[in-house]
């Protein structure tokens, strides 16, 4: 194993640890996600309500992001950093945060690729992670309720469907 895993199997054990805290506070809260799509591109929109606590996946690719909206903090395993927007950024393969809104926050992120169907993109950006700190029905649960608060817009911003 080298220095760069162990780091972040470290931070990947911190960020479980927060997250089974999360989880067991209550019900899990969802986020709005909307998916937009032109030729060779993949925009995924995420709004993050005031006073929340979450953590992101685990990406696969580097890509950049902006936000649009809000002001946050975000732990990579390493820092804290405001994030207050505008700002843009590049989110680096491997990255996996701790976010807490201190505002509304609208967060963009930008993945090149020819794929339309989000389950087939998740599968090229996400990185396959489970959180054995959580019960796995439970874990379950929560990514039903994500994808039923999802909605996909073509380029014309015209609504597509709702869920998956």
């Amino acid at each position: 194993m080298t220095k760069k895993d162990i780091k972040i199997k470290n931070r990947d054990d911190l960020i479980d640890k927060v997250e089974k805290m999360l989880i067991d506070s209550g019900s899990p809260i969802a986020f709005p996600l909307v998916h937009r799509f032109t030729d060779n591109m993949y925009i995924r929109e995420i709004t993050m309500p005031k006073g929340s606590l979450l953590t992101s996946k685990i990406h696969n690719t580097n890509h950049p992001f902006v936000v649009t909206k809000g002001k946050c903090k975000v732990f990579d395993g390493d820092d804290v950093m405001d994030i207050e927007a505008p700002y843009t950024g590049i989110t680096e393969k491997d990255t996996r945060r701790v976010l807490y809104i201190e505002e509304e926050t609208v967060w963009t992120t930008f993945h090149v690729t020819d794929k339309k169907d989000v389950d087939e993109i998740e599968k090229e950006i996400i990185k396959p992670h489970e959180n054995n700190l959580v019960d796995k029905k439970i874990y379950e649960n929560i990514k039903k309720i994500t994808v039923s608060n999802e909605k996909t817009i073509n380029k014309k911003g015209e609504k597509l469907c709702l869920g998956q």
